[in-house]
């Protein structure tokens, strides 16, 4: 098993300045890290993803970089398509696409201009779609919300296949992981919950005729230095009421190598650590995470 360790910029911490990423940018690819995630949060001052992944990519030469996770429902998948092909192609195949349905809050939904009941049938046709237009070939589709006659993209991603990784953890977002992803990375779960979530991710994808890679599970993994601020317990209980917040979020540098122990112990070996309270020093914080957990990596 390969075990990759990346480090994510969510909504709460985010270094938002030039200096501050990509100097950022520069102790993940000089330090090892295999990855460098960004949240996609219309509403919060995070980066933008697909602007912070393009710069990450004229800044690296080794470094992969993916959305945690890129929001599909609201997208033209003809732009998306093209977009993350073409940053797959200046990178030369160090892109991640990852997508999800998006977190359930109204203002991030009217942002994106879907219904929380729309998403899933948009994600359903869209990332299909995505998927023939990443093959170069014309592409025909009539489909619920999208009609293409004649539509074709280039340049083709570097990458082929040019895998895809889905986030979520409700019973149908694991199901649809099964049906169309190639991968799973859920974030603020359990070990308990990775290992039945694989199992069903797994289960569902042998129905449909299909197979994901044992080594395309893994975890965004939230930590904080001190206690857990309480407006993110708050969130978390409000999202998962029946579990304690300290389940699901590591406590300093060293509950975070405990945790990951955790979850390679069930099938996980893809992992973003990501820090849920704003570093007082951001370097440091780069560095310590490198110190314990990358001598993880395999």
């Amino acid at each position: 098993v390969r075990i990759r360790v990346g480090f994510g910029f969510g909504g709460a911490a985010r270094p938002d300045d030039h200096d501050a990423f990509g100097h950022l940018v520069d102790d993940l690819e000089r330090l090892g890290f295999d990855s460098l995630w960004v949240s996609e949060r219309a509403g919060s001052a995070t980066l933008d993803p697909m602007v912070a992944m393009a710069y990450a990519a004229g800044r690296t030469e080794r470094l992969k970089f993916g959305p945690a996770v890129m929001v599909l429902p609201g997208r033209n998948p003809v732009l998306c398509a093209k977009a993350l092909a073409s940053l797959d192609r200046i990178s030369n195949g160090r892109a991640l696409p990852a997508f999800g349905l998006g977190i359930a809050d109204t203002a991030e939904q009217q942002a994106f201009g879907v219904q929380r009941s729309e998403r899933a049938a948009w994600f359903d046709e869209a990332l299909p779609l995505i998927r023939r237009l990443w093959t170069g070939d014309v592409v025909d589709h009539d489909g619920e919300r999208f009609r293409l006659d004649g539509v074709r993209i280039l340049p083709r991603p570097v990458q082929d296949p040019f895998e895809v990784w889905l986030g979520g953890q409700a019973p149908s977002e694991l199901r649809r992981c099964g049906r169309l992803g190639d991968g799973w990375l859920p974030s603020f779960t359990t070990p308990a919950a990775v290992a039945d979530g694989i199992r069903l991710v797994s289960e569902t994808a042998a129905a449909h005729g299909r197979s994901i890679d044992p080594e395309h599970f893994g975890a965004l993994v939230p930590f904080v230095h001190d206690a857990l601020p309480e407006r993110f317990a708050q969130r978390l209980r409000a999202r998962q009421p029946d579990l304690d917040p300290a389940e699901v979020v590591a406590h300093g540098i060293r509950g975070l190598r405990s945790r990951l122990e955790e979850l390679v112990s069930v099938g996980a070996s893809k992992f973003v650590a990501f820090p849920l309270d704003e570093p007082s020093d951001w370097h440091a914080t780069v560095e310590d995470v490198a110190t314990e957990l990358l001598p993880l990596q395999t």
